[in-house]
């Protein structure tokens, strides 16, 4: 057994996620991934099934593992009750551990994703939050986003939302004690070493490509990762 099978073989999602597969392509047919993009849930399946070392760098290292949306029809329609979504699961998260992921485009994303959710998650306990929606980063928001952001407090109570304030509503404060509670999560999850990894493995990358990685949203690196999106190498043909 090679060191990234043996690797794989140790997380919990892998070995739940695959027990006999069959290759009838039964998950592909069902993927909506796959009606979008190159993306074949029976392929990866093949490839983890071979133990493959050098299939599965490869894989670790390409888009491909980054399409799947996670949504489980996979397991709902397999007729040995295989799961490639948790397969994929167990992937990017060695994909994460090794570094791997820096070497796609889809993959190399995830530190927008870090920066962009994971930052707001901790810094304010919610995934989006109103206040980080510019217009800079979300030009399709428009001009009338800008002026929703400057008249917030007057617009927003009048839609219900309990802006920046105590007690329940949407856009609530979320108070401090519950903050630190959802960072020792990330914490004890390994959610936190995660984020380590992306910021380390994006710094690494950014320098190879003569980026800056900084630590912000406006980073040479950043932006390079948050705006590249090749259509034509991602859609099913």
């Amino acid at each position: 057994m090679g060191l990234l099978f043996e690797k794989l073989n140790q997380d919990i999602r892998f070995l739940e996620g695959i027990t006999a597969c069959i290759n009838c392509g039964t998950c592909t047919a069902i993927c909506p991934a796959a009606e979008v993009y190159n993306y074949q849930p029976r392929a990866i399946a093949e490839i983890v099934q071979s133990r493959d070392e050098d299939a599965l760098k490869e894989l670790l290292m390409s888009d491909v593992i980054w399409y799947c949306g996670e949504c489980m029809s996979c397991k709902t329609r397999c007729p040995r009750q295989n799961a490639p979504g948790m397969i994929i699961q167990a992937l990017r998260s060695l994909s994460i551990e090794t570094g791997f992921f820096v070497e796609s485009e889809k993959g190399r994303q995830q530190l927008a994703i870090k920066r962009m959710v994971g930052e707001s998650i901790l810094e304010t306990g919610y995934c989006i939050y109103f206040d980080h929606m510019d217009t800079d980063s979300f030009p399709e928001q428009g001009p009338l986003w800008d002026w929703e952001r400057a008249n917030a407090e007057k617009i927003l109570p009048k839609v219900g939302a309990n802006y920046k304030g105590e007690g329940p509503g949407a856009l609530r404060k979320v108070p401090q004690e519950d903050l630190d509670e959802l960072k020792r999560i990330f914490e004890v999850t390994g959610g936190m070493e995660w984020f380590r990894k992306i910021e380390e493995h994006s710094s690494r990358k950014a320098e190879e490509m003569g980026l800056d990685s900084g630590t912000g949203k406006q980073s040479e690196y950043f932006m390079q990762v948050f705006t590249t999106n090749n259509s034509d190498r991602h859609s099913k043909k």
